[in-house]
């Protein structure tokens, strides 16, 4: 008996054929360059997307600013002209304040603390705070933990007194700096270098990773190792393009975004370990590693930070962000 083929059959079959036909393309623009650890992710993401998921994904790789840049990135991805980034989490603010948490200064003990906080539910919540702006966290990516550079030793709160610190934009940032009687200038990364060469600011905080490769470290004789915040990035979608894709195709595309971040992470810490062993042999600056009370000194002049900022982050994210710190506070 021949098999009858109806209607809605041979509909069924053609747009089976069309998406066969029709890849889903996906743009990732970023920033940075291709040999960073952010760089390497995005084409790394490129390679295992279209090996697992031949002819129905492409994706496009644009670094170095050249389809978006900082100031319009997050606009394009809104407006699906662009679907993959990886910003810096400091530029989510106008869309939640939630994310401020990263930036509130020794909350986190060390990078396996952020770690711990990241894959827990608070964590896993964040990602999901800008749906109503139709963006979708994804994953984060480590860049480092900051490290604060200056003009003179940084070894009690009260040597930050008087001086200038480069900041991104962020209210608190702005705050952490006051609270030890210093003053921000908020400066594009690009400008940090010759910002501190000149004087027209003193200081500045950033990962090793940032001071070596934009050479910070030549025009700042002190680099106090203080690991009190964390500079990272989320990788994030367009709302509706993402929760509009096939289940498998996203299901696949996030379990590729795990492996791909794993690689991210692990890369970012030991090229950071590896540039502060480089800036220490360089000789350029001294390395100032903090004892236990003068750590603890830095954290309690900047701990009013969270109060300050406790209503528009939530009391509940900044109370499971302390409880991932491996020793437990009074």
């Amino acid at each position: 008996m021949k098999p009858i083929i109806t209607l809605a059959g041979l509909v069924l079959a053609a747009a089976s054929a069309w998406v066969q036909a029709e890849p889903i393309v996906i743009k990732f623009s970023h920033v940075v360059a291709e040999d960073t650890p952010k760089g390497k992710g995005a084409l790394m993401f490129k390679r295992l997307a279209e090996e697992r998921l031949p002819g129905q994904v492409s994706v496009e790789v644009y670094p170095n600013s050249t389809l978006f840049g900082d100031a319009d990135e997050l606009e394009a991805l809104r407006n699906d002209d662009v679907q993959l980034l990886a910003p810096s989490l400091a530029k989510f603010e106008q869309y939640t304040k939630q994310v401020q948490v990263f930036d509130l200064p020794f909350l986190f003990d060390d990078l396996d603390a952020v770690n711990r906080f990241q894959k827990r539910a608070k964590g896993r919540q964040l990602l999901r705070s800008m749906e109503d702006k139709n963006l979708t966290g994804l994953a984060y990516w480590h860049n480092g933990m900051k490290q604060l550079s200056a003009t003179r030793a940084l070894r009690m709160p009260r040597d930050a007194s008087g001086l200038s610190f480069r900041i991104q934009p962020s209210a608190v940032l702005e705050a952490q700096f006051d609270a030890v009687g210093a003053t921000t200038r908020k400066l594009a990364f690009a400008e940090v270098y010759d910002a501190l060469k000149t004087g027209t600011v003193q200081g500045a905080e950033n990962p090793w990773s940032n001071i070596y490769s934009k050479k910070m470290h030549t025009v700042q004789p002190y680099i106090t190792e203080t690991n009190h915040g964390v500079l990272d990035y989320m990788v994030v979608s367009n709302t509706r393009f993402w929760m509009g894709m096939p289940h498998k195709i996203r299901f696949e595309l996030e379990a590729i975004l795990d492996e791909v971040s794993y690689m991210v992470n692990l890369e970012a810490e030991q090229l950071n370990q590896a540039d502060r062993e480089r800036i220490r042999q360089s000789g350029t600056s001294e390395v100032i590693t903090l004892t236990q009370e003068e750590r603890e000194a830095w954290r309690e002049a900047m701990r009013p930070v969270w109060q300050q900022f406790e209503s528009v982050i939530g009391a509940d994210i900044i109370k499971a962000a302390e409880t991932v710190n491996r020793k437990q506070r009074n």
